[in-house]
């Protein structure tokens, strides 16, 4: 018997779990490190005993992956697994790893490969509706012109189509050399077209209507004979692959009785080439079973492989191969980018692409093949993210890549937010939705919603699938929400009450400046009063952009700290990039303040070697102010850089600053500085940014408080936001007669007691 190759875990790598300890969901999501470098089938054994009798233990072989799910829960108890290859030549079992089931969680069992498919139907359509209640949804459009939106579906998305060519193949790049620019106007290309096949094929069928029907038809098989290795491939433009492929799932299911054998097949193979090469990508370039932080490769499970192979499925075995692996990674792996807590690491935006495709996809496979992936932790929880880090009345107050940076969470997002209110009833969600059309009824037509949404057919699918839902009037909202999964924290004074409300997110992320995160461990955003003070700094030109590369990911773009003027690893190696991490240490509700301590010393090392610690403590106190004490320590002197970005100039004096806004405003003051400050100076603009990507854009201002050299820094900051008219005073006295040093910060008539340790002060 050969010994089973146990590969170690790494940063990049997937992780063995469950490993120790209670899970979460019933049954557990088994995975492991692959023991070869090709995929090989495996067998899995779970056992109430560490010795494997077979009386004891459950044995499931020819597993394809290194993922599993069984397709039944377990009874509460202690449990143990192992698992081995399961091919001719015989290994040994992998170590054994301890598990407990406790009562009470998440049922979530899912249908083995040899049972999934028996009671599905395998007419056309299968995305979206079926065959039945592709009739009734016609049949109720006939009675009433309004049901589920279709008017406003017809009005807005089908008719402007009527009659219309479909937009051409995109042109290669000018020397095949990617441009921000035409990469946009490609893929928005492809996006115009996918919702001119999906509204022609899906009115045509809805409403009988021959005329649709005929144009849906030929703008299909137009698309159909676009070049598969073309422009609008997926190593060409993977933006654009993603929609054509869609766009041809669709129609081919949509149009399916329709079509001829001859354009069945000229459809079929432009398709299935399209997917295969998704599939290749995803599953044996990317192995995102092994290397989970691929970000597009992940997204087109549900972009592309679901509804490909549901359209397909049936006519070629690939197509049920890719479809099981897309629904046992949904069910086991997803997502790479948050947990239990239902953060996403990439931030919002990238939630909101990540979640409208997931959302598509977990609906098709729940129609089509009754399996409610949304019953999984994550999908009941991940409503929270949008809700409490990027909330509604809010701008440039978010972390990671964002592409509406400037402006306050768009339609998209408040569409994701009330479909995970129709799965979850959660009231709050809904609100979210309502307010968000209640600021800004009609939907702008930025590349961010052009681009990529059909917002009328998304509405009418939501008012169709969930019009059945009864919504659930949730708890007071949390002032303090910890992202555990993601090293995130949001303060919310005052959630709903917008002309009151002060918000302030920090972040000290284990998954560093991976993907769309930046080299920003430890810092902080505020808005407060309806206005950003402390902001986002820059702009959204394109990934990889000079602005994107050597600004907004680099932490002297952002509100922290720099080491001899040296900021936190943000370049583009992955492995680094995990390495730059931080950690949220504590988060806790006292009776006087919100206390949030973290930690981000890993994240500075690359440029930084020589740093021991750098931690930041945040207080906010009487539900008014903040402090911020940042501790760090080096084994040589160091001057440390301390930084903010305002919209504004800054106003400065002596060691105090402000910010004025339309209707807030902000006080600080640099309360104390054991190193001594050396200076404070403001700058405006975008340092080494080309400056042909900000022409025409609104500059930014950043403070810099420079120290002077010591080994040991302590940095106590006062910031005090309060709305126009309204001043907030808060005074500060500092007491450093013993050998510790106190601080006293008296507002309204309360007081704050603050002790640093004394050893600082040197």
């Amino acid at each position: 018997m050969n010994k089973l190759p146990e590969v170690k875990e790494s940063l990049l790598t997937i992780k063995y779990k469950p490993n120790g300890g209670a899970v979460t969901e019933n049954p557990p999501r088994f995975m492991w490190v692959p023991s070869s470098d090709e995929d090989l089938p495996y067998k899995i054994q779970i056992s109430v005993t560490e010795t494997f009798e077979p009386e004891n233990t459950v044995s499931v072989g020819k597993i394809p992956y290194n993922f599993y799910t069984l397709d039944h829960v377990l009874e509460p108890g202690t449990y143990y697994w192992r698992y081995s290859l399961d091919v001719e030549e015989e290994y040994g079992y992998s170590a054994a790893r301890k598990f407990t089931v406790p009562d009470n969680i998440p049922q979530t069992p899912l249908l083995s490969r040899a049972d999934r498919y028996k009671h599905a139907d395998l007419g056309h359509p299968r995305i979206w509706l079926g065959p039945d209640s592709l009739e009734e949804f016609g049949d109720k459009v006939k009675e009433n012109r309004d049901y589920c939106g279709f008017r406003s579906f017809y009005e807005k998305s089908v008719a402007p189509v009527i009659g219309k060519p479909l937009e051409k193949e995109p042109a290669p790049y000018p020397g095949n050399k990617r441009v921000v620019s035409l990469w946009r106007e490609n893929y928005s290309i492809c996006q115009r077209n996918l919702c001119h096949v999906r509204s022609l094929a899906a009115a045509g069928r809805i409403l009988k209507d021959g005329e649709l029907i005929k144009q849906a038809k030929e703008c299909l098989l137009e698309l159909a004979g676009w070049d598969t290795e073309g422009t609008t491939s997926r190593n060409y433009n993977d933006e654009c692959a993603f929609r054509v492929a869609y766009t041809l799932a669709f129609g081919y299911d949509w149009l399916y009785e329709e079509l001829t054998g001859a354009e069945k097949k000229k459809v079929f193979d432009s398709l299935f080439a399209r997917t295969k090469e998704v599939a290749k990508h995803i599953i044996s370039d990317s192995r995102i079973h092994f290397s989970l932080y691929d970000s597009h490769a992940v997204r087109s499970l549900s972009s592309v492989l679901t509804p490909c192979c549901i359209a397909m499925l049936g006519e070629c075995e690939e197509a049920k191969e890719w479809l099981d692996y897309t629904i046992e990674y949904f069910s086991v792996i997803y997502t790479p980018w948050g947990g239990m807590d239902g953060g996403w690491a990439e931030g919002p935006l990238y939630w909101t692409t990540g979640m409208a495709f997931v959302i598509e996809a977990l609906n098709t496979i729940k129609s089509f093949l009754g399996i409610d992936l949304y019953q999984r932790p994550f999908f009941r929880k991940t409503g929270d993210f949008p809700l409490y880090c990027n909330p509604v009345d809010t701008r440039r107050a978010c972390f990671s890549d964002q592409s509406n940076l400037g402006k306050y969470p768009g339609h998209k997002t408040a569409f994701n937010i009330r479909q995970f209110a129709g799965t979850t009833g959660n009231a709050d969600y809904q609100w979210y939705y309502e307010q968000v059309f209640a600021r800004e009824p009609e939907i702008d037509p930025d590349f961010f919603n052009s681009g990529w949404w059909d917002f009328d057919f998304d509405d009418m699918v939501y008012r169709h699938d969930y019009r059945d839902t009864d919504l659930i009037q949730q708890k007071e909202a949390p002032v303090v929400k910890w992202f555990r999964d993601i090293g995130w924290v949001a303060v919310n004074q005052n959630l709903k009450d917008f002309d009151n409300h002060i918000f302030f997110l920090t972040k000290s992320s284990p998954y560093g400046c991976v993907s769309h995160s930046h080299g920003d461990q430890n810092s902080f955003l505020l808005h407060a009063y309806g206005e950003p003070l402390i902001i986002r700094s820059g702009h959204y030109i394109g990934f990889n952009t000079s602005m994107h590369r050597d600004w907004r990911k680099q932490t002297r773009s952002h509100n922290n700290i720099l080491i001899n003027g040296m900021g936190q690893y943000a370049g583009m190696d992955k492995a680094l990039q995990l390495k730059a991490s931080g950690r949220v240490l504590a988060v806790e509700e006292r009776p006087d303040c919100i206390y949030i301590k973290e930690e981000a010393t890993q994240a500075y090392l690359e440029h930084v070697p020589d740093l021991t610690q750098y931690t930041r403590e945040i207080y906010f106190v009487d539900g008014a102010y903040f402090i911020l004490v940042d501790s760090v320590v080096t084994e040589n002197p160091s001057y440390l850089d301390w930084r903010i970005h305002s919209l504004r100039e800054f106003g400065i004096h002596n060691e105090k600053f402000s910010i004025c806004g339309e209707k807030a405003e902000l006080s600080g003051k640099f309360v104390y500085c054991s190193g001594g400050i050396e200076d404070i100076s403001q700058g405006e603009g975008f340092d080494g940014v080309d400056p042909k990507e900000t022409e025409g854009l609104e500059t930014h201002w950043h403070l810099d408080m420079r120290t002077g050299k010591a080994k040991n820094h302590m940095i106590v900051t006062l910031l005090v936001p309060w709305k126009k008219q309204e001043k907030q005073i808060v005074n500060a006295i500092k007491d450093d007669q013993g050998h510790d040093v106190y601080f006293y910060f008296g507002h309204d008539g309360n007081t704050f007691s603050l002790k640093v340790d004394g050893n600082k002060r040197y």
